[in-house]
């Protein structure tokens, strides 16, 4: 820590993104982005015209995007809400709906930023422990009167936690905001975009960085009630109005229209995801029940640490978590059908030689 750091900040432990190697190529599986391609009209959209008026600012409303994105979801304008990335909702959420005698709670096990956030704005926070099974216990968080983050699916289990209960969450919370984190949920899980006509204190959020192949353009959306995007464009636009890029909002839009793109992939990435969890139980694994673009495994035979290093020397990279309850397993994030297959393979090597 330097000398000109408020001392307020002394014990923050920032966040720790996965690895983005240069020293060699690698079969990335450690950071759960898309294995394909942004579509042909986000790429054609992309061209020496858009580039030409990168000296004009951006819109920084983006109605175009916030648009289109209230048609496909079925919610109107004023429900959707624009972020660079949706890392942005959630450090807006920390900032606008907590304080000092308004905490929040969230699992012990999950996304690692919520902490951070937590400790960035010094809330006072609850990290409540998951189930034995790795399950979210949604009775820990009814009627808790505190923000409540949740990603659902999970991360990094893929766990995933039924609409029914995440209604009972939002349902007995009726005084304060219930995050729910969508990042994956295009890929099997059950969106709860359709509560929100029905409770105006819940906050949807998503991501363009995973099912729709856009992680390095940064760009993240939310959908709520009107009384909660309101809030959020309020401290967006005392911090930064121009939060995204002219590139990104225009990618964005492209994005949304050839929506069927990016859900065949979706499929494709599900299919693949159950096909290597198949072949990891037949080598004795333990594999979480996966509602996202990655698993959680692992195996007796091999401590998690090692697996991760062996995997890398094999030029692969997977997530290894330090954390007491799941340091013995790793995160995959689910590549092409040919990525998978060199994983499994020099997985099949690693075991053999236990």
């Amino acid at each position: 820590m330097s000398r000109f750091l408020s001392p307020r900040f002394a014990a923050l432990e920032a966040y720790t993104p996965g690895e983005q190697p240069r020293d060699q190529q690698y079969i990335k599986l450690n950071t759960n982005e898309s294995p394909y391609p942004p579509s042909r009209e986000v790429l054609e959209r992309l061209d020496a015209d858009e580039i030409n008026r990168l000296n004009l600012y951006p819109d920084p409303q983006g109605k175009v995007l916030k648009e289109k994105l209230a048609k496909l979801y079925g919610v109107a304008g004023e429900n959707i809400f624009l972020s660079n990335g949706s890392d942005d909702i959630l450090n807006f959420a920390f900032m606008a709906f907590c304080d000092g005698e308004r905490g929040a709670v969230f699992p012990e096990i999950s996304y690692g930023f919520y902490p951070v956030y937590a400790d960035l704005y010094q809330i006072p926070h609850e990290k409540i422990p998951l189930m034995e099974d790795f399950t979210i216990n949604y009775k820990d968080y009814c009627g808790v009167h505190k923000m409540v983050v949740i990603a659902n699916p999970n991360a990094p289990t893929g766990m995933e936690l039924p609409l029914w209960e995440v209604e009972e969450i939002v349902k007995t919370n009726p005084d304060q905001v219930v995050l729910i984190d969508e990042a994956y949920v295009d890929f099997g899980g059950a969106s709860a975009v359709g509560l929100v006509k029905h409770y105006p204190n819940l906050l949807v959020s998503m991501t363009f960085s995973k099912s729709r192949s856009m992680a390095g353009a940064r760009l993240g959306f939310a959908i709520a009630s009107k009384e909660i995007i309101e809030d959020l464009e309020k401290i967006k636009f005392s911090t930064n109005p121009y939060n995204i890029n002219r590139l990104t909002l225009a990618a964005g839009e492209a994005a949304v229209d050839s929506d069927g793109y990016y859900q065949e992939n979706a499929k494709k990435i599900m299919a693949t995801r159950e096909q290597t969890i198949d072949v990891l139980k037949a080598l004795d694994f333990q594999v979480l029940n996966s509602k996202a673009n990655f698993i959680f495994a692992k195996n007796d035979k091999i401590d998690g640490a090692v697996f991760y290093e062996e995997l890398k020397k094999r030029g692969i990279l997977v997530r290894h978590f330090e954390k007491e309850k799941i340091r013995d397993f790793v995160r995959i994030t689910i590549g092409t059908p040919e990525q998978m297959t060199v994983f499994l393979q020099k997985t099949q090597e690693i075991l053999a030689k236990r």
